[in-house]
């Protein structure tokens, strides 16, 4: 039986449900990081500490959080926001997108795009660090894939914003 990917806005209330899996997207990131390098470290209680500015996606209105369900249950979030890896603003951005590995490679996180692009209609960034690989190759399928998407452009960061791909976009 096929679970059903739902994409919704996330309340204040379920701001500790993103912060418990923002840990998980954080321990994701830390296999990308060199051994040598301080980031991506336990704190004292076996935390990775909270995501920056994650408050602001409750409160600031250029920013808003998603919780990505499957069957009603939480698999994953988004954070939007305003702020473009190339400097300045843009309208929207993917500020960080995190599906559960359980839940990766069976459609629900192109689903989950999907679903953001629809509600988030205007024209978006999404950013993808040179060194992560597996969304490197996520991120142009999953936007190409959404009915509403033109113009899609892949620019490369200029080393001091932003070191990877950025695709750029309009959501209609």
């Amino acid at each position: 039986m096929e679970l059903e990917t739902r994409v919704r806005p996330a309340s204040a209330a379920e701001r500790p449900l993103i912060a418990g899996l923002a840990n998980f997207y954080i321990y994701d990131f830390s296999e990308l990081e060199p051994a040598e390098s301080d980031r991506f470290e336990f704190d004292p209680h076996g935390g990775l500490g909270d995501l920056p500015h994650l408050d602001d996606y409750f409160t600031a209105p250029d920013r808003a959080a998603l919780l990505i369900l499957a069957d009603e249950r939480p698999i994953g979030f988004a954070l939007l926001n305003t702020q473009s890896h190339r400097g300045g603003h843009v309208e929207r951005n993917m500020g960080e997108f995190f599906i559960a590995r359980k839940h990766r490679r069976g459609g629900r996180g192109a689903e989950a795009v999907r679903q953001i692009l629809a509600l988030h209609p205007g024209r978006w960034e999404v950013a993808v660090a040179a060194r992560n690989l597996a969304a490197k190759a996520f991120w142009p399928r999953a936007i190409a894939g959404a009915a509403n998407v033109s113009g899609l452009e892949r620019l490369e960061g200029d080393g001091e914003h932003w070191t990877g791909p950025i695709w750029t976009f309009q959501a209609d």
